[in-house]
Parts: structure tokens; sequence; C-alpha cells
């Protein structure tokens, strides 16, 4: 991280090509079940502002919200999941998910109001409540990407009775540290006055992949990552700007992971530049109700990268609420993940099915 940021400004480039706006098509689910699946967006207000939110499926089912990473939306952070066939059965056929962005991050979004007040990560975490009390939520299970995943957490710290689960992605929980800090500033000085450059991209792109994805001089660029490229072109700088500085200026929660007592999953890429500090949020969370997933040859972005590696992990996570991923599809019921529906055995690290230490899932890469 210090060697590239001593020659980012060597990389400027002279003259900023012209961003090229391209529509993308808003996130489905796979061909077999779109009849079981209802798409609609909605535009929240709150106290902090419009929030934009996309509900994906049935609302008489329990909530999962999400909450992506920094410049990235809906679709380009959770479409590799939900694209996934058994995983979109799995989370389709046991949630209603609300797609939340980080305001002026969704697709087609404006500039927000540069007179408007530059929300802190507090006020994310306060909005979400808004969002949930709008659609009449009490209480949900929480899927976030890295930035995302801090929003959530702390959401999770302030709010601990609306939280039921944590699904964290390569998550933040302590202040960015000297280097993490003086990086953002840097990015935020380039949104701020060139927009979303050139080198803006390749910092983000860094930030979310591995390199095998990334390409090389051997190895060409992954369509995933060209798909990425493409999405930052759409987003307004000054709104990434603002979702920055929020994270930035975040605070550390460690302490207050301690007293979550909603079971948590983590997952992190071992190539992921957070990775020191999601091992760090697993150390701090109560490990009878946490688990760690460590992927490997992946980046921060396990949904995008690597999604096929969170399905067994997520199964054995959301059968300890009773849930399960059906053999075949069907219209469900109502699924059971109600605070009064989870015995206290559920709760055990056998229930999970996962080991109280990192697990290595190893995915093999074709060269």
């Amino acid at each position: 991280m210090e060697y590239e940021l001593l020659h980012i400004h060597d990389s400027i480039e002279s003259e900023m090509a012209d961003l090229v706006s391209v529509d993308m098509e808003a996130i489905s689910p796979p061909p077999e079940i779109n009849e079981l699946v209802f798409l609609q967006e909605h535009v929240v207000r709150t106290r902090y502002g419009c929030v934009s939110v996309a509900v994906y499926g049935d609302q008489d089912k329990p909530a999962l919200i999400t909450y992506p990473d920094l410049a990235l939306n809906y679709v380009s952070c959770f479409q590799g999941l939900l694209f996934c066939p058994e995983a979109c059965s799995l989370l389709l056929h046991n949630f209603c998910i609300y797609h939340i962005s980080p305001p002026g991050h969704e697709l087609g979004a404006a500039t927000i109001d540069p007179d408007g007040p530059i929300l802190s990560a507090d006020d994310l975490a306060d909005q979400i409540a808004e969002v949930l009390n709008y659609f009449g939520q009490s209480a949900v299970m929480c899927m976030g990407v890295t930035a995302g995943a801090y929003i959530l957490a702390l959401f999770a710290v302030k709010y601990r009775h609306r939280v039921l689960g944590l699904i964290l992605v390569s998550p933040l929980c302590k202040a960015p540290s000297w280097t993490e800090w003086l990086y953002n500033k840097v990015m935020s000085n380039l949104l701020y006055f060139y927009g979303m450059c050139g080198v803006v991209k390749e910092i983000l792109l860094n930030r979310y992949f591995s390199k095998e994805v990334r390409g090389s001089d051997y190895l060409p660029v992954s369509d995933i990552v060209q798909a990425c490229q493409r999405s930052l072109d759409e987003r307004q700088s000054l709104n990434v700007w603002r979702f920055l500085e929020a994270i930035n200026g975040r605070h550390d929660i460690s302490e207050g992971l301690r007293k979550l007592h909603c079971r948590s999953l983590i997952f992190v890429g071992d190539m992921s530049p957070f990775h020191s500090e999601a091992l760090h949020m697993a150390s701090k969370l109560d490990r009878r109700f946490s688990a760690l997933v460590e992927v490997q040859a992946c980046g921060s972005m396990v949904t995008e990268e690597q999604p096929h590696a969170m399905l067994t992990p997520l199964e054995y996570f959301l059968m300890g609420y009773g849930l399960y991923r059906p053999s075949k599809l069907s219209v469900s019921p109502r699924s059971p993940l109600s605070p009064t529906c989870i015995s206290p055995e559920l709760y055990s690290p056998e229930s999970m099915g996962l080991k109280l230490k990192p697990i290595k899932t190893r995915i093999s890469v074709e060269m």
C-alpha cells in the first residue's frame, strides 16, 4: 500500500478521458426461478436524506438486508452471489432481500446536493434503522461487504435487538490506520478534483479483487473485473467521495462487538488488503456464536470473485435458524426465522457445522 501511494501521482493521466455511461440490467435471478421473484425499487425518505432500496422477493418472508462496499451497489456487489443458482435458491427460499444502496450509489443516481451535509458512518447506520421502520421490519439478517460490512456491524452494535445475524465479507471494524487514512485521503482528493479517473478505478479494483482476476502480462482481465470497471464509470464521483469520507472517519467498534450475541459468519479472501482486519474482528466476536471462513486465492469481494465458496458455509449457518435450501424449487411458505423459533442449542458451534478456527476454503484456479 505504501509503495502504491508513492507512485499514485506519477500515474495520473494528463488528460482525463470522458466518462462512458453504460446501461446495466437490473439484477435478476437465474431463469428457472424468475417466477418466484418480485423486484421493486423504493426511494425512502429519512432524516438523513433519501436512500434507494431494491426489494427482491416475497415481502411476507423474513428480511435480509445488504449493504455494498465503496463505489458499488447491489448489482455490482451481489449479483455474482445471486447469479449462483444454489445460493439464489437458498436465499430467496428463506428471505426477502432488501438491497440498501449508500446515498447516491444506486443505478442512475444524480449527484447529491453539494450543500447537503456529509453523513458520518453513524448517520448511515441510523439511516438503516429508519429504512427498516419504513418497511415495518423489526429484526433482520444482515449481509455487507467491507465498508458496507462496517456500516451493518455498527448498526448491530447500536441496535442489537434488531439484528438476528451478521454475514460479513472482508469486514472493517477498527478505525483506519495511518496508512489507510492517508491512502483514502489521496483517493478522496482524486475523486473530488478529477472524478472517477483511471487512477481511482485502479485503486478500487485493487481493493476489490485479487491479482489473478485483475489480469497481468500472462492473464487477461476477467469478465467480472471488466463489468466492475464499467459500473464504476456510472458512479457519480462526488457521491462516492461522500461515502469515502464517512468510512475514513469511522471509529473503532471492537469493544461493541464483544456485546453482540447474534450469530455471525465472516468471509474473507486471503488476498484481501483487509485480511488482517477481518481476523481482528473475528477475534473480538463471541466465539460461541461466530465463525470465520478464509477463501484462498481471492480478494475482498468474495461475493463476486468466488461466490460458490460461500454456499456451503451459508447453508450450515442458516440451518442454525431452521432454514434450508429446497431440493427443488417451489413456492414456499414463510420461513421460520424469528427469535421465538430459535432454540438455544442452535447457537452452538456444532450446529453451525463450522469449527471455531479459520476454515481454509481451497479453490482451484485454472491458469
